[in-house]
């Protein structure tokens, strides 16, 4: 059970800058103690993203900052919808009412 709830956090957290991926692998490696599926599961989610880093490092700059511009845009999305920059924005009385996420409108 914890290390199903560990990769879920290890997934919302592995668009933004830390150690999503750390997390995710932590807690497949909790779930592989107890279940050979999630031991599979591991091997292969390391493999992917092992290939994922190499296939990225082989492409030009263009391709990575494209890659490094939709992670920022992924985040700043996310912050946008879940209402951080519109608590900023209430904060320091900014008066920009875009700021607000329409979640929370």
């Amino acid at each position: 059970m914890s290390g199903g709830l560990v990769v879920l956090i290890g997934l919302v957290l592995v668009p933004y800058p830390g150690p999503g991926w750390l997390v995710v692998f932590s807690g497949l490696a909790i779930l592989s103690t107890e279940f050979a599926f999630a031991k599979k599961a591991l091997h292969f989610a390391r493999g992917k993203y092992d290939a994922w880093v190499a296939w990225l490092k082989r492409q030009g700059v263009f391709v990575q900052i494209c890659t490094l511009l939709f992670t920022g845009i992924i985040v700043a999305l996310s912050v946008w919808l879940v209402n951080g920059f519109g608590f900023a924005n209430s904060l320091l009385s900014l008066g920009q009412d875009w700021l607000v996420s329409p979640l929370f409108k």
